[in-house]
């Protein structure tokens, strides 16, 4: 899995020193396109979406609305509904082509093994577990299929890619899923064998499969009940993968982690690390700080993680402290509670316990704060661009107040 993202930050600035903005734009959407692959790097801290753009725009001039801002605003939007809503994204926001309870509350197991027959899943599938990555085409027609080929409830297909990515954040990708499924727009977001025919290698084409029929087609597919043919026109017709990989609500054993105790923080000055803060050090760290990286099992049991996705964020957060802990939050704020002061960065992820653990600091945005909940991307879009005529003025005109 590090061969396609290894965990260093030398890795996620070559990512960032090797984007061609014009590439990008013109051939994104297609599986071999010239995207980025930073969201692993971006969603773990290594790096921001504010020091990818200073970098990309002291080479190339870009318009606030080039392509490659405009999908950095998707995330920041995403950020923006669950700043809003809260846990009101892990529900449907509003009823979807069928309603909540038509849909199956279990992943059926030829998905999760990739073998469905239908190679663009199967394939998308096999990326998934190889690589806990996947282009966002690929996260869209995996998706699509989910919820309104097998009628699968969006929920479910969302918290199991989640622990699967690298790159998994729970506002991006749960919203993602909402916005496919209908439950977060005003359609279903709908494929076929030609859309990816157009942007996919041959492996991915899927000629004679419930897929390779019109658009009309499949959005009476989607708004139609499940039947024993939704569930069987392909299935067991690929060859069974990995038997389906298994999430691990707790850390590998290989990993040697702690358990929380106040002894090692006693009396001491303590910067806390966390799976999404793995960037370089605060250059303001006193001398004698005491380094320190967390993992929250209550995160952790609601949302497990894949051994990949373990292993790449402890591979970086060894090599950034000198000890690393692993309690439920009980445990872990008793434990700080000795120590003299704890700072760290402020995360949606954690906001449950950091703030009473930790001082806390923002992470730097890129776009401003937009005070007023925006319920589609472009109203957000329109107040968040507001003020600035190119992207080199985004990133200078935000100064982050601290949590």
């Amino acid at each position: 899995m590090f061969e396609s993202h290894p965990p260093t930050l030398a890795e996620a600035w070559a990512r960032i020193r090797a984007i061609q903005p014009a590439a990008y734009a013109r051939t994104r959407n297609a599986l071999d396109g010239a995207v980025t692959g930073l969201s692993p790097y971006i969603t773990h801290g290594f790096v921001s979406m504010t020091d990818m753009l200073n970098d990309v725009v002291t080479r190339h001039a870009l318009p606030a609305e080039h392509k490659l801002v405009f999908e950095l605003g998707w995330r920041a939007y995403f950020h923006h509904v669950w700043q809003h809503r809260g846990d009101a994204i892990f529900q449907s926001m509003r009823e979807g082509p069928l309603p909540d309870e038509a849909y199956a509350r279990e992943l059926p197991d030829d998905i999760r093994q990739g073998r469905t027959g239908v190679p663009v899943v199967d394939a998308a599938v096999r990326c998934l577990y190889a690589t806990g990555w996947l282009h966002n085409h690929a996260r869209m027609w995996l998706a699509s299929y989910v919820v309104h080929v097998r009628k699968v409830f969006w929920r479910v297909g969302a918290d199991w890619l989640y622990g699967h990515l690298l790159d998994g954040d729970l506002a991006s990708n749960h919203l993602s899923w909402q916005w496919v499924a209908g439950t977060g727009s005003s359609k279903p977001y709908l494929f076929n064998a030609e859309n990816v025919a157009r942007y996919a290698p041959p492996k991915w084409h899927s000629p004679g499969t419930v897929i390779d029929t019109s658009y009309q087609s499949l959005d009476e597919w989607a708004r139609a009940p499940a039947s024993r043919e939704h569930h069987r026109r392909d299935q067991d017709r690929g060859d069974a993968l990995h038997g389906g990989l298994a999430l691990q609500a707790a850390p590998p054993d290989h990993l040697n982690l702690q358990s929380p105790q106040g002894s090692d923080v006693q009396g001491r000055e303590v910067w806390l690390v966390h799976p999404w803060s793995l960037g370089v050090l605060p250059a303001d760290l006193p001398e004698g700080v005491f380094v320190l990286g967390v993992y929250v099992a209550d995160f952790h049991r609601a949302w497990p993680w894949s051994e990949g996705r373990w292993r790449f964020v402890d591979t970086r957060m060894r090599a950034l402290t000198g000890l690393r802990w692993w309690g439920d939050a009980q445990s872990i704020g008793q434990a700080l509670a000795s120590a003299r002061r704890v700072r760290s960065i402020s995360e949606p992820h954690l906001d449950h316990w950091l703030a009473g653990w930790a001082q806390c600091e923002a992470k730097p945005a890129l776009f401003p704060a937009v005070d007023m909940r925006c319920d589609s991307f472009s109203k957000w879009w329109t107040r968040a661009q507001r003020g600035f005529e190119s992207t080199a003025d985004l990133p200078a005109a935000n100064e982050v107040p601290a949590c």
